[in-house]
């Protein structure tokens, strides 16, 4: 049986982040029974999406009041096969990204943001 990884990502509008991963990013939808969460999956990825100050889980307030918030830097990475057909893919839905391609010594990367601005790392490994 493969182990899945669950990552949480705080968004500020649930309906809008279900449409870009599952129409841009090839994400299915695990479950998305209330308008302030969903679980999606890509391989051994669970994605939760929360939105912030809902009633449950992720998005609760901290106890010091801190409410979560999308955004940052960290985030998830996902390989693809060609990055050059990816960017123009998602250039051309309007997609926003926060650099260029980036060459690095394992490979290329460019960060797309969500539509809550929380970044995903889309690499391709060298040859």
């Amino acid at each position: 049986m493969e182990e899945t990884v669950l990552v949480r990502y705080i968004v500020r509008d649930v309906a809008a982040a279900l449409e870009f991963y599952t129409t841009h990013l090839g994400f299915t939808v695990v479950t998305h029974p209330a308008p302030g969460f969903a679980m999606l999956s890509r391989g051994a990825l669970r994605l939760a999406l929360s939105a912030p100050g809902g009633p449950g889980g992720g998005g609760q307030a901290m106890p010091d009041g801190r409410v979560p918030e999308p955004g940052g830097w960290n985030r998830i990475s996902l390989p693809v096969a060609d990055i050059d057909a990816e960017v123009a893919r998602l250039r051309a839905a309007g997609a926003s990204f926060r650099s260029d391609v980036i060459t690095g010594v394992a490979g290329r990367q460019i960060l797309v943001d969500d539509p809550s601005g929380n970044p995903v790392e889309l690499f391709e490994p060298a040859r």
